[in-house]
């Protein structure tokens, strides 16, 4: 084991892509606790947080995927020496910087799918917190890491609990099932009726964590957390009958895993993103962290349910999209990601979600083989048929 670079060495330049929400900001607050170097920030258009992020980190360029921001941003950022990039060609570039030693995908969305294939094709290590990326393209991004030898370190509190909780484990033969605990969101318990008239300020108030508005609908809908079996299945090679969801209120434990014994391990800490964060980045090493101790005299008691796949019809949804594979997924996580947005702005009812996702995913041909150009058209069919769906234009 001598021969095992410190974190601190092997991941030393880290770019980060998605650096000014909430899984970026987070991330940064890591980046201070281990001195790392970063080299590049990108961002949508949260211009204001980006300016402060790039004037403390002095990174080698951000990128801005909005057009009229990355020319506000070049005109803020002109008395310093950092290059402003744009579009998703400057995500790309931003990514793959040769200096780059570790790059974080945490942007929301479909968005990054196109530089996570780009980063594996660099061969640079991938800190994965877009979700949507395996989802849509588990077969290409898996296929392309295996190819490359590019390690998946995985940000989701839940896949990272899983991957720590392998470690140490005799081989896939041994691993026998996984339980992927949820935290049941905001409306646990509730019923179909009870939900008809929910709001998105209602839903946004999640009771364990602070995510961003998407993820926190995602939630709310249990879509996150169907999402998030898919995700599972590709970087854990595991069928969905593998994967057991287990409503766990507390968000204490993570996940665990049950091996071929019948024991299982589990992965525990306060509900704070900074723990599965820093360990993607100083994995195989372990750094003291920000994040509060775990106090189990505190915590009391954990409690255990069956997920309502009935009332939240998004994890069914997104379970028999795996089931059928081929670009199910990207149909399901299309549809979602319109119709989470016109939910937002109040255009389409909270239970009109999860029928548009399982129709979606239902209207999509079997295929057994597919690019990354049909994942895209997949996901604009989708998007466009939510929209037709709930009488929106375009």
């Amino acid at each position: 084991m001598n021969d095992i670079q410190s974190p601190l060495q092997k991941r030393r330049n880290i770019a980060i892509l998605g650096s000014t929400g909430s899984i970026g900001t987070q991330a940064l607050d890591v980046v201070r606790g281990m001195g790392l170097n970063v080299t590049a920030l990108c961002a949508n258009r949260s211009i204001a947080l980006l300016e402060q992020q790039a004037r403390e980190f002095q990174p080698d360029v951000v990128a801005v995927m909005d057009e009229a921001a990355a020319k506000e941003i070049k005109i803020k950022l002109a008395d310093t020496s950092v290059k402003v990039l744009q579009g998703m060609d400057g995500f790309i570039e931003a990514a793959t910087l040769p200096q780059n030693d570790v790059t974080l995908n945490s942007v929301v969305g479909m968005v990054g799918l196109l530089p996570t294939l780009a980063i594996i094709e660099a061969g640079i290590d991938l800190a994965l917190a877009n979700k949507e990326t395996l989802v849509a393209g588990g077969q290409l991004v898996m296929n392309a890491a295996k190819a490359k030898g590019v390690p998946i370190l995985p940000v989701d509190s839940e896949h990272s609990a899983i991957f720590q909780c392998l470690q140490g484990s005799p081989g896939s033969h041994a691993f026998k099932r996984i339980l992927l605990t949820a935290s049941g969101g905001p409306f646990f318990g509730k019923t179909r009726e009870e939900l008809r008239d929910v709001t998105p300020e209602q839903a946004l108030k999640h009771p364990n964590w602070s995510m961003g508005a998407k993820i926190t609908i995602d939630s709310s809908t249990l879509m996150n957390k169907g999402l998030e079996v898919i995700e599972a299945a590709w970087l854990f090679d595991k069928r969905v009958d593998e994967i057991e969801v287990v409503v766990h209120r507390e968000s204490i434990i993570h996940s665990a895993v049950e091996f071929c014994d019948n024991s299982v391990i589990a992965q525990l800490g306060t509900p704070d993103m900074r723990i599965p964060i820093q360990y993607a980045i100083s994995y195989p090493d372990r750094v003291p962290s920000p994040a509060k101790p775990l106090d189990l005299f505190e915590v009391g008691k954990l409690s255990f349910y069956r997920p309502d796949t009935e009332t939240f019809v998004c994890l069914a949804a997104c379970q028999e999209a795996m089931r059928r594979g081929g670009l199910a997924p990207a149909a399901a996580n299309g549809a979602n990601e319109k119709a989470v947005e016109l939910f937002l702005a109040k255009k389409i009812r909270f239970l009109d979600i999860g029928q548009f996702v399982w129709e979606a995913m239902e209207r999509q041909p079997k295929v057994d083989s597919f690019t990354v150009e049909d994942v895209l058209a997949c996901d604009r069919a989708a998007r466009e048929y939510v929209a037709a769906k709930a009488g929106i234009e375009g």
